[in-house]
């Protein structure tokens, strides 16, 4: 159940629509606005709903600092107005998230609630450097394909040597190289995969991919390691890319040569044995990824065993 706080002097949020809203959400109300981050911290909420006929210096100031603090940054604002007019002397227009003007159905109430909790959490579950789905949707998405019996190959692919790479040349170009990534495989995917595909970042220089059913993700992997190969050149300098390697310090501080960023990955897939848990599907795409930077040269490895 949603966590929501409302800050009302119930005049637009009147006991009728606080006792709905309290059948559906787990309400809580806040009278003592220095009570605020207390709450928050305390129990997390999903949503704050302000009636901004309590609006003032002291509460605007409490909800700017709260936005302000990175934990609930996200955190959505949906307000009550009498008049449309009234947003527009509102100064926290910007850290609002959507408003609804008084009187209104209690129907629209909590389906503006509820797309603005929606909004909050895909943005949470997004990757801010690639936009890419993370973690929890990726979970969510291989335990749905398990839940629903489908046939689907998952793909686990990250970069080798890309900490020497991050070294040599900084981290904003190893920005790019993520980015490049990114849409390399979201696009190939697109071109190549079938409906349904899905393409999420786990952070860093971790991709995933899931294509439905196991009939192309030898082409598609096949592309996206040539391609990969041919498009990484042009992120080195002129006599680094000719030499085919860069100098950088190693984990122990010395001094080596490291090849040209390569990718690697692992696939697993359902077709000849059956999963439970998404954890199952990860192990085994990690340990064939494993195996691929056994090689030289962006690689992919499928496991093939039937038990």
């Amino acid at each position: 159940m949603k966590t929501i706080i409302v800050i009302s002097r119930h005049i637009n949020l009147n006991k009728e629509v606080i006792g709905i809203l309290k059948g559906i959400y787990n309400l809580v109300q806040l009278e003592d606005i220095n009570r605020l981050f207390d709450v928050c911290f305390t129990e997390p909420p999903d949503l704050i709903l302000l009636d901004t006929n309590v609006l003032n210096t002291r509460l605007s100031a409490a909800i700017s600092n709260l936005k302000s603090d990175p934990l609930f940054a996200h955190l959505p604002i949906l307000i009550v107005i009498d008049t449309v007019d009234q947003i527009k002397g509102i100064s926290l227009r910007s850290i609002i998230d959507d408003y609804l003007i008084a009187p209104f159905d209690i129907h629209d109430l909590t389906f503006r609630m509820d797309l603005c909790t929606l909004r909050a959490q895909k943005i949470l579950e997004t990757n801010p450097l690639t936009r890419l789905p993370g973690n929890i949707t990726i979970i969510k998405e291989i335990q749905r394909r398990i839940d629903t019996d489908s046939l689907f190959s998952f793909a686990y692919a990250d970069l080798d040597h890309f900490k020497p790479f991050n070294d040599r040349y900084g981290f904003s170009r190893g920005d790019e190289v993520i980015r490049m990534t990114a849409r390399l495989i979201s696009n190939i995917i697109k071109i190549k995969g079938p409906e349904e595909s899905f393409v999420g970042h786990i952070g860093g220089d971790d991709f995933v991919f899931i294509i439905t059913g196991v009939e192309n993700i030898d082409t598609v992997c096949s592309e996206l390691c040539a391609n990969f190969d041919e498009i990484i050149q042009s992120f080195y300098d002129p006599e680094e890319r000719a030499k085919a390697f860069i100098e950088a310090l190693d984990r122990d501080g010395k001094r080596r040569t490291f090849p040209l960023l390569t990718l690697s990955i692992g696939i697993a897939h359902n077709k000849h044995k059956g999963f439970s848990h998404y954890g199952q599907v990860s192990e085994i795409a990690s340990e064939m990824k494993k195996h691929a930077k056994t090689f030289t040269g962006s690689r992919y490895m499928i496991d093939r065993r039937t038990k």
